[in-house]
């Protein structure tokens, strides 16, 4: 079991601080939900952790197994098993789908373990399926023309790929008809287990209808205001923000 630890996090953006000390620790065989308002610092800390140079961590630790991942470079902290899943992924033109994610998979791998192009072709065939992508999008440039439920169809795909130990799912749902959400959900599903943990960020609970959280945080201001089983999603749906912060004053 790995585990990754953040420790009184604080995070600024131009001198602005977005993170005022989040403490939250994930293991793998687990899903954490967490969900918050606008400006609340969720994406914020999903950045931080894998080293957007944008965000400023100014207090603080982000451990994974004990190794300090902010002393990481980005690629370094890919290699050492962490995968963020963006809400606008950005194209490439010219690195078709199929390229990229060989170079990814063999970039965690030593060199006498390098991914054969027959070996690599089966699992891209049977992960494409199980996301009802059609076999074209393989040879497709990196997110170039794609819709946005094919972008997310394919930040999914390479999580199934690169097998990664901890991903950070941000806004996966975002713009999801209910069809394309189900089928997200279900490459999200098919990754869980005693290698894998994750953490997702959503404003809703109808992901978490689909992708059961084992426990679910809530952001506020910078911070995690709440943290709970699966009921707290749906006692957010029900009373809102204003409502859940009540109901905690008034226990």
């Amino acid at each position: 079991m790995a585990t990754l630890e953040i420790i009184d996090l604080h995070v600024a953006i131009e001198g602005k601080e977005i993170l005022k000390g989040v403490d939250l620790t994930l293991n793998t065989n687990e899903i954490h939900a967490i969900m918050g308002p606008n400006g609340a610092g969720k994406s914020t800390l999903a950045a931080a952790i894998m080293g957007n140079p944008a965000y400023e961590v100014t207090q603080g630790q982000v451990l994974l197994d004990g190794q300090d991942v902010l002393e990481m470079e980005v690629d370094e902290r890919a290699r050492a098993g962490l995968f963020l899943a963006v809400q606008y992924p950005s194209e490439i033109p010219g690195v078709t789908n199929a390229s990229f994610l060989r170079a990814a998979m063999n970039a965690r791998r030593a060199e006498d373990d390098k991914i054969g192009v027959r070996q690599f072709m089966q699992k891209l065939d049977e992960k494409m399926a199980l996301l009802e992508m059609p076999e074209e999008m393989a040879l497709r440039y990196l997110n170039e023309g794609f819709s946005g439920g094919e972008k997310k169809r394919n930040e999914i795909l390479q999580c199934l790929m690169i097998e990664p130990t901890f991903a950070l799912l941000d806004e996966i749902d975002s713009g999801l008809d209910i069809d394309a959400l189900q089928i997200v959900a279900r490459g999200v599903n098919a990754l869980r287990g005693e290698q894998f943990g994750s953490l997702i960020i959503t404003h809703y609970q109808r992901l978490l209808n689909y992708i059961q959280p084992d426990i679910v945080h809530i952001m506020m201001d910078g911070r995690i205001a709440f943290s709970g089983g699966p009921e707290l999603a749906k006692q957010l749906e029900a009373e809102g923000y204003k409502g859940l912060a009540t109901t905690e004053k008034e226990g």
